[in-house]
């Protein structure tokens, strides 16, 4: 089995046959809502059915990830970019979602909103259901890509 070095995390090998859904969406309502369509579909032509903890789970990571960099990281005339992977191992498969905008200078933060706040709990849903999350900087262009992961068995 081939692989390639992960390259937001020198030393970590992904497995180069990984299944792996790519693409850009406008930085809009509707292209968020596109994305998160399109990743629960993909989920589904992967062996992860609709209905299935797994393909919610990572559709609710698309959608507060995605809708951050629509109302966070929006930058005129600039699209937002998607990444799905899914490394499928011995007992175990990893999904990683990885969302890219142009915007630097925002990068996101964990914090705890007041009860009565209207926002601010996105990243709090992300980390409670993310094996583990973080943010990397664009390589050779401004912005950052904030991305998820979560392992889970195969779905039954």
């Amino acid at each position: 089995m081939k692989s390639t070095t992960h390259p937001d995390q020198p030393g970590r090998e992904i497995n180069a046959a990984a299944q792996e859904f790519d693409m850009r969406f406008t930085s809009t309502p509707r292209g968020a809502r596109l994305a998160r369509r399109l990743v629960s579909h993909r989920l589904h032509e992967w062996g992860h059915p609709y209905n299935t903890t797994t393909n919610d789970t990572v559709t609710l990571i698309t959608a507060e990830l995605t809708a951050n960099a629509v109302r966070h990281g929006h930058v005129p005339g600039r699209d937002f970019h998607l990444r799905l992977t899914a490394n499928t191992g011995s007992d175990a498969t990893t999904i990683r979602i990885e969302v890219t905008d142009t915007r630097t200078e925002r990068m996101p933060t964990l914090t705890t909103p007041t009860p009565d706040a209207e926002a601010g709990r996105g990243l709090l849903l992300v980390s409670a259901l993310a094996t583990r999350w973080g943010t990397t900087p664009r390589v050779a262009a401004p912005g950052k890509t904030v991305w998820a992961e979560i392992n889970t068995p195969p779905d039954r």
